[in-house]
């Protein structure tokens, strides 16, 4: 009798650990269906968050890569569109690298890939561990959950010439896990299609997002249609902000607790870099005791901005010529950079087009 009844102990104690386990921040195991894979970043216990632009949707998933030494990790692959496409049985040209993040528990290195070209591409996860070895992140019998953005764009191309575009494909441009929410930016279908959404994690349910209002002090006028392109979290004195770059290229501040679902909020415009450019990637870190930003842009190279004066810099709030607010310096010995990520305090890791169009991955030192 005792026997049975320490089994029956047993048993209902692994039961317990089990649905514990498999009900972790709400996942359940499944077989998720992306129709892409663009922005990617992390949250707890490795969590790996994947915008799904096509369907208007976050992932999360358990990569279950938990183990690691990030302080350590260096990267190193040349013509890595090659080698992902030996993988995967394509060619360099039907490979598009769309984004990547380094996992910090573990320092692997995780990219969302687009094998094809056009609306008919096949989305592909990839991890790169510390010896440089490349996988595919199986999404078969993965523990997932998922949560979809309210009002995106129709999935319909309209417009003509340059400006013939599916505006579903910016229903999520970027996406940021900070302090136990996730933060989604892109397009919606309303008025004011320029959209923060603060996701709760563990999913549960979305709310509205966030309309977001900026000064473009190239073009000299307010822009509510024009989407966040990249952003990162930045604490400003006590305050948690989000710094977002748009296209041509205005550096914007919104106060974390700005952003209340439904409603509609001005950032405050905090540098001009340029114009003829789209940024593409940034983060911050610090050299010594001081902080800065790093972004990687299509025209203008990766630049250093400082965060010096980030606290009481004037909003810009009239047309300028050029460049304005927060000082920079572009970084000569980085060139062709598309994609980055922070791999610890002393190092990033690099996506780097060469001049014969060949994708490289590479650690840099921080500048």
């Amino acid at each position: 009798m005792f026997r049975k009844t320490m089994l029956l102990t047993v048993a209902v104690a692994f039961c317990a650990l089990t649905a514990q386990a498999e009900s972790k921040y709400g996942l359940q195991e499944g077989s998720p269906s992306l129709k892409s894979a663009g922005a990617l970043a992390f949250g707890p216990d490795g969590i790996l968050f994947v915008a799904d632009a096509k369907q208007a949707t976050v992932y999360a998933l358990d990569t279950e890569d938990t183990k690691g030494d990030p302080s350590g990790a260096k990267f190193e692959i040349e013509a890595l569109d090659k080698a992902i496409a030996d993988l995967l049985g394509a060619t360099p040209r039907d490979i598009r690298i769309n984004d990547l993040a380094v996992n910090p528990l573990s320092g692997n290195l995780y990219l969302s890939v687009s094998r094809g070209r056009g609306p008919e591409s096949i989305p592909v996860l990839l991890r790169i561990d510390g010896a440089n070895r490349i996988s595919e992140v199986s999404l078969k019998k993965i523990s997932f959950s998922k949560a979809a953005i309210p009002n995106p764009p129709a999935d319909a191309v309209s417009g003509q010439g340059r400006r013939r575009r599916n505006n579903r494909t910016q229903s999520i441009t970027d996406i940021g896990y900070i302090d136990g929410r996730l933060f989604v930016a892109g397009l919606s279908n309303e008025e004011f299609a320029s959209k923060l959404t603060s996701i709760p994690f563990p999913f549960k349910s979305v709310k509205g997002g966030t309309s977001v209002e900026i000064f473009h002090g190239a073009h000299g006028r307010f822009e509510t249609r024009s989407p966040i392109r990249t952003f990162t979290a930045y604490k400003i004195g006590n305050e948690n902000h989000l710094l977002a770059a748009y296209t041509c290229t205005p550096l914007v501040k919104f106060k974390i607790s700005d952003l209340k679902a439904g409603k509609k909020l001005k950032g405050t415009t905090i540098a001009e870099l340029g114009n003829r450019n789209n940024p593409l990637d940034m983060f911050v870190y610090k050299k010594g005791d001081k902080d800065y930003l790093l972004i990687a842009n299509t025209s203008r190279g990766v630049m250093k901005v400082s965060t010096s004066a980030i606290g009481e810099i004037e909003g810009i709030t009239d047309r300028i010529s050029g460049t304005a607010g927060l000082k920079y310096e572009t970084i000569d010995a980085l060139k062709g950079v598309t994609q980055l990520d922070r791999l610890n305090d002393s190092y990033a890791v690099a996506l780097v087009v060469d001049d014969s169009g060949s994708a490289n991955l590479t650690t840099i030192a921080l500048p």
